[in-house]
């Protein structure tokens, strides 16, 4: 069981690849990961591609309806092209990433993790076995970032402008953005739009930035583990043309291809259980290479904290019971960040018993 120990910083990767070394750090060697993708990945499966912009002008169940649906059940991802967000702001959040992460270190440190908090510069120490700690090849900064109020003073006040600007816009063409998909999702899946929205509330959000260096060893290291994501949506920008992004489909590792002025949108933990099962958050990694850095901006939208989790009421039904429990958000995030829970996902322990089968 991995557990995730946030008492102990870690020092800068950015830094530390700087010293440019031939054999990766012991604390950063994973050993137990699938072997990255050999074949020629035009073979592969492609993610697909949703237009939002169609979705929104077709009649009610219209084409692009039934590809979102198709996507969420088949695949948990879909890359989302004329999504509305202005190319600017996009551009200039982009070029911001990069000077985040090349501020100086002394810059660096007054946005840096606190001991037992997880917003800031650093990365979670992985606790893997009782001797063996494990490190990800990659530097963080991750920040709550709406409703307002959840804020740390120290942290989004002090990003450098004109970054803290664009990224404040950025939030809020985020949650609209969000939203939208998650009216879509309703509606593929004829639910009551109430229903869902009543769910969330104002709802929450945080961002975590990604910085992953060249490794000289990509293989004998993982960017990020493979994961499902704990949000109930997930709206990934990746911020450079360099591929990292790896969805699990069908028992294979499949890639995704950065497109021009996309998003990739990824159904998290808390949307499954929303659906009942009827969309399913998917396991994706993040691999790295040994020429190129690779940033990437993941925006986690999620109910807020005073709501519940639990099937929409809308499709349960006698023939469709609950297959999760309802619990407080407060209960289930706290359940989460405590990391102690046997299986790879915590979604696990929120299924409801079947004495028939066993599961669900």
């Amino acid at each position: 069981m991995e557990t995730a120990d946030f008492t102990k910083l870690i020092p800068s990767l950015k830094e530390l690849a700087k010293k440019k070394f031939s054999t990766v750090p012991d604390q950063y060697v994973c050993s137990d990961q699938d072997p990255p993708i050999q074949s020629n990945t035009t073979s592969l499966p492609q993610v697909p591609v949703i237009d939002l912009s169609k979705l929104l002008s077709e009649d009610a169940n219209g084409p692009e309806l039934e590809k979102l649906d198709l996507a969420c059940k088949e695949w948990g991802f879909f890359q989302l092209i004329n999504h509305g967000v202005n190319i600017e702001l996009v551009e200039n959040v982009k070029r911001g990433a990069h000077e985040l992460f090349d501020l100086t270190m002394e810059e660096k440190k007054k946005l840096w993790q606190k001991p037992g908090d997880m917003e800031g510069f650093g990365q979670m120490q992985l606790q893997v076995s009782e001797n063996k700690q494990q490190l990800e090849w990659v530097d963080r900064f991750y920040i709550f970032t709406l409703p307002k109020h959840l804020r740390k003073p120290h942290l989004f006040p002090n990003i450098p402008l004109p970054f803290r600007d664009h990224l404040e816009t950025y939030c809020v063409e985020m949650r609209q953005l969000a939203i939208k998909v998650i009216d879509l999702i309703a509606k593929a899946l004829g639910m009551d739009s109430k229903d869902i929205k009543d769910s969330f509330g104002i709802g929450g959000q945080s961002m975590r930035i990604n910085y992953y260096p060249p490794c000289p060893q990509p293989e004998h290291v993982i960017g990020l583990k493979a994961h499902t994501d704990n949000s109930t949506l997930t709206i990934l920008l990746q911020v450079d043309e360099t591929e990292g992004l790896e969805i699990k489909k069908d028992g294979m590792w499949v890639p995704a291809k950065p497109l021009p002025n996309a998003f990739v949108i990824s159904i998290g933990d808390v949307m499954e259980i929303i659906t009942n099962g009827m969309y399913q958050s998917t396991e994706h990694r993040a691999t790295v290479n040994s020429q190129k850095e690779r940033i990437s901006i993941a925006t986690f939208y999620g109910p807020e904290w005073d709501g519940s989790i639990g099937p929409a009421a809308s499709i349960v039904t006698p023939q469709t019971p609950p297959l999760f429990k309802t619990v407080s958000v407060a209960d289930y995030y706290t359940g989460f960040l405590s990391g102690q829970y046997p299986k790879k996902s915590y979604i696990d322990l929120m299924r409801i018993q079947n004495n028939n089968d066993g599961g669900s």
